[in-house]
Formats: C-alpha cells, structure tokens, sequence
C-alpha cells in the first residue's frame, strides 16, 4: 500500500499522517511537534506528520484489536464456535487503544487542514475505521475517502463485534464522501451490511450509501502495481544475484508462492496440496519442487506466531515424506528479502496464490511483469484478483486441497501455447492496467464529491 501510494507523493503535495512505530520515530515527533519535509528514495518531496502514542494504547490498538481481531473477521479467520471471546481484554483493546488511536490521528489530520485548508484527507485500511467521523465534525466541509486493501464480509459475520463496535465501525466510513475496495465483490458486501447493520438507505445502481444526512459514494478500484519499476528491477544487481543462486539448485519445474506468514494466506494446505500432487504422480519425484518465499509477519500476536510454527512444521512434513538425497521437494526461505522474491518471480513454472481470502493478492500481478517461463497462475477463488485475471487462471477453493493438487498437475503439464497464451494475457492487463491508474481513479472520485 505504501508503494502505490507513493505514486502521489511524485505529482502532488502530500502530508502523510502515520503512527510514531519506533523509538526513534517517537523521538522525531517529540523533536518536530508538526509535521516536516521527507524526501522519498526517488527524490519526491512531501511533509511527514508522526503522532506519537502512548506505548500501552498502540499495543491495544494494533496487536489486540486491529490485528488480529478486526484483521481476522475481514478475512473469515474466526471459527466462531470457539473464537473470538470478546471478553473484557477486547472491550478493553477497543475503548483504550483503538479509539484513543483514532482520536489522535484525527486530531492531527484536522492540525494540517489548519495548514492546508483545501486539502482532501485519505484514510486507509482497517486501522482508522473511527477517524473520518472524528475528522467529519471538526471540518464538515472537507472532502474525504477511504480505502479498504482487504475484503469486505458478508453482514453475518460482523455480529462477531458487538453491537456499538460494529456500528461504529460502519458509521465512521461513512462519514466518508467515497468508500472504495478492490472489486465489486467487496464493494457489494459493504453495501449490503450497510443496509442490514445501520438501516441505511442503499442506491445499489448508484452505488451510495445515505445514512445521518449523508451520501457516501462507494466504488471498486482494484490496485496495480507499477511496470515500469519491475522493469528496473528485472536486472537489479541483488535480484540477478539472488536469481543465479536459485537457478543454480531450480528443479526441472518450479511452483512458487511470495506470502507473509499470515494465517489468511493459507500457507498450510499449499503444502497439503503439494503433498498430495507427489502422492498421486510419483513420475514428478525428483523433477518438480516448490520455493515458498516468505515474509515474517506480525511475530508478536500469538496466533501468527503459531501460524509460523505450523508453515514450518508442514514444509518438515513433506520433505520427511518425499525427500531423497538428491531432492528436497520443498524449499522454504523465510526473509525480508524482496529482491530474492523478484528473482523467484522471473523463474516460477506455476504460482500459487491460494489465500483463504484476500483483498487483493498483488503478486499474481507482480509476478508475470518479469517471468520468464510463461508461468501459469492458480489462484483462489477468494482472491480479490481473481476477477480481473481468474479467466486465465486455473481457479481452486482454497478449502479444497485434493483440487489444488489436481489443479498444480494441470499447470504443470499445459501445453506450451496455452501457457503462453494465459501468460501474455495476464501482462498485457497488468501493463494496460497499472498503479497510476489506480491513483488517478481515487483522484477523479474526489473531484467529483468536489464538483458536486
């Protein structure tokens, strides 16, 4: 998210208000008390305001309440039967971290349209569903959106909040002009719980939302990435070293998955299903392996440091099973290392992008900018990208492992041409289809509250 939106910071003045995250961070904003100029590494400049939180209250915003609570029921990752219990502990995370989070980082956005009176104010993510509101009654006048980068449940399973929570949750977006998501299928289920959480008034041709007299506007923009920068790095010098180390132990096939470690990317049963392919095709023994880059993620919650121990445990599993001396059918490399991710996109065979679900998925558009096998995509039905490229993906339910191994052998035995021919298909889009068209959307949708 941070990279796309720095393709505003190149043609536009930006102020970009974040949460003081680390020491020196804190020690900053003590130092500046406002915001101040930062370059970025291209050269753009833009002012930087840091809000610095008490260190209990962000600990209860963003590891007990916003990740993983609010991050899990995006995701359909409660089994409600048995989670969440929002015991006093929740109650807690949401009155002394969430909201006092949000009422500082409003406070703060409100500051700089002292500064800049007509600036327009964009919220992001799940992380400030109560700031537009707060930011709404000091500026009334402001034009506002925010966009949600995950996916949008179906109004049911918001009743895993609490009444005031889930309220407050619908009607602090829209005290927002536009509220966008990635596709129409999120944009549908807002919509809808909309309607069913708050009573609203819904215009579904329209798509608007009229609720405590207002009319939010909400729209489908799914995000891209940029050609151009996966261009350079094709021939980064990290990335081509990186890429020499792995094609100089690549198997004869190579599937591929770039996750962070987060329960929602359903890292677990991509190994389940790998597991299952080499069960049923002993011809593939030896000759087919499976890199999965991962990124640490979020170590200090519980559950995904229990996510991680379950990735590792699984990958051990195949490689104990189906492993020989000279053959290990399972690679696992877990770094921060985006170089060496660039480097496996350029040689993957097959992707696998399985996530239980997902806002988005931006490495199946990543990914086929710079491969060089004509790779082909299989890709979960629950991804958000899935309706842009599902019609040249092979398309699994990631609940269903027998399908994505049945799925993971149709892509490795596709005949040439018709690899090709999904594979061009799925540059053409993304190149035709890029990040500043994204940015350019969320501005026209702005300028049209404006106009109005």
């Amino acid at each position: 998210m941070v990279t796309a939106l720095g393709g505003l910071l190149a043609h536009h003045d930006v102020t970009w208000v974040a949460s003081a995250m680390t020491e020196e961070d804190r020690a900053v904003a003590a130092e500046q008390s406002g915001s101040f100029v930062e370059k970025t590494a291209d050269g753009a400049s833009y002012r930087l305001r840091l809000v610095a939180h008490d260190p209990a209250a962000y600990d209860r915003f963003y590891n007990v309440l916003a990740n993983p609570t609010l991050w899990f029921l995006h995701h359909y990752l409660w089994g409600l039967g048995s989670a969440p219990d929002f015991g006093p502990e929740l109650h807690e995370a949401w009155s002394d971290g969430y909201v006092p989070v949000n009422e500082a980082l409003a406070a703060a956005a409100v500051e700089e349209l002292e500064r800049e009176p007509d600036a327009a104010v964009l919220f992001h993510d799940y992380h400030l569903y109560l700031a537009p509101r707060r930011v709404r009654e000091a500026r009334p006048e402001v034009a506002t959106s925010h966009f949600l980068h995950i996916p949008w449940p179906e109004p049911d399973y918001w009743h895993a909040l609490p009444p005031e929570q889930r309220v407050a949750v619908h009607e602090g977006l829209l005290a927002n002009d536009v509220v966008g998501f990635h596709t129409e299928r999120w944009r549908r289920a807002f919509l809808l719980s909309a309607e069913r959480l708050l009573g609203a008034r819904v215009d579904r041709g329209a798509g608007t939302v009229e609720h405590d007299g207002r009319t939010t506007r909400v729209v489908a923009r799914p995000i891209s990435v940029d050609p151009n920068e996966f261009d350079r790095l094709r021939d980064d010098p990290a990335v081509l070293e990186r890429e020499q180390a792995l094609v100089a132990r690549r198997p004869e096939q190579l599937v591929l998955r770039v996750d962070r470690t987060d329960p929602s990317k359903n890292i677990v049963r991509g190994f389940h299903a790998f597991a299952l392919l080499l069960e049923r095709h002993p011809e593939l023994h030896g000759k087919v392996g499976m890199i999965a880059l991962l990124a640490p993620s979020r170590q200090d919650i519980r559950e995904y440091a229990e996510y991680l121990h379950a990735v590792e445990a699984a990958a051990g599993e195949v490689n104990d099973r189906f492993g020989r001396d000279d053959w290990q059918p399972v690679e696992l490399d877990i770094a921060d290392d985006f170089p060496r991710s660039v480097a496996g996109y350029k040689q993957f065979d097959v992707l696998l992008a399985n996530p239980v679900f997902d806002g988005l998925t931006l490495v199946a558009k990543e990914a086929f900018i710079v491969n060089e096998h004509d790779g082909v995509l299989v890709l979960s039905e629950n991804a958000g990208v899935h309706e842009e490229l599902g019609e040249w993906a092979l398309t699994v339910n990631p609940i269903d492992v027998s399908g994505q191994a049945d799925a993971l052998y149709t892509a490795l035995t596709l005949e040439p041409a018709e690899r090709r021919r999904r594979a061009d298909a799925i540059r053409e889009h993304v190149r035709a289809h890029d990040i500043r068209e994204w940015v350019e959307a969320q501005l026209a949708d702005l300028d049209a509250v404006r106009s109005s």
